[in-house]
């Protein structure tokens, strides 16, 4: 899964209403704000269902393969900067020289980033934001937040979000009140994401699959960790109905 704001629409694939959040200690260990986050939830999928995804669906109908690959690869391209000067704050030299390679290389030839050379020439491509660099100078461990419009979250990836933002072109023009670059990439990625509709209208519990899948995520950009999701079935089994 790719960014805009790491997660942002993985929230807004949900539909319905929230299930009724559990007492405190039944809570997950990494979710004590499980009443507002699943409100927050429901709000963003109301969004999602009213205005983002109808429009996704449009975009995805009436646009060619291709043209989606080049506005998908330069959304990405232009977000490099930022990975690089993470990388560096991460102490990754190396690692920010090779994301500058590949930079130089899809904006310089791949026309402004719409071609992505540098993987056709077997470049690797990192990964970094501002919340993995406060985890790597030392605050690992931080609480689930479901942010409005933004969807999933921690209280450091919302910090580090909000520092990323400034050096966003997309972040920059829409406070200047010009929201059409921003606007197309929330549109092209929530297109991206429109398959997994079906699988989380399905899920026993739509909000704890987001949750859950979206923090398995990050532990594994954080740490390599990647720890099961629960099971779903087991839960809906034992379901006093």
């Amino acid at each position: 899964m790719r960014r805009l704001l790491p997660g942002l629409l993985v929230v807004l694939l949900a539909a319905g209403c929230a299930t009724s959040a559990p007492p405190p200690e039944e809570r997950h260990p990494d979710d004590p704000w499980e009443p507002y986050n699943r409100t927050m939830w429901t709000f963003n999928a109301a969004v999602d269902q009213a205005v983002v995804r109808p429009v996704a669906i449009g975009y995805d109908r009436v646009t060619p393969s291709p043209v989606k690959t080049g506005v998908r690869n330069f959304f990405t391209n232009l977000r490099s900067p930022i990975v690089i000067i993470n990388l560096l704050l991460q102490g990754r030299p190396a690692d920010a020289g090779g994301e500058t390679r590949r930079f130089i290389a899809n904006t310089f030839f791949g026309l402004g980033g719409l071609m992505d050379i540098a993987s056709a020439e077997d470049m690797e491509k990192y990964n970094a934001d501002f919340g993995q660099t406060l985890a790597t100078w030392g605050w690992e461990e931080s609480r689930f937040f479901m942010l409005p419009f933004l969807g999933p979250s921690t209280v450091r990836d919302g910090i580090g979000r909000g520092v990323d933002s400034r050096g966003n072109i997309e972040w920059r023009l829409a406070g200047d009140g010009s929201y059409y670059l921003l606007g197309i990439d929330v549109i092209q990625t929530r297109a991206g994401l429109l398959p997994l509709d079906e699988q989380i209208r399905e899920a026993f519990d739509p909000y704890s699959f987001i949750r859950d899948g979206w923090l398995q995520r990050r532990n594994y950009l954080l740490r390599g960790e990647e720890a099961p999701l629960p099971d779903y079935d087991a839960m809906l089994e034992e379901e006093d109905w």
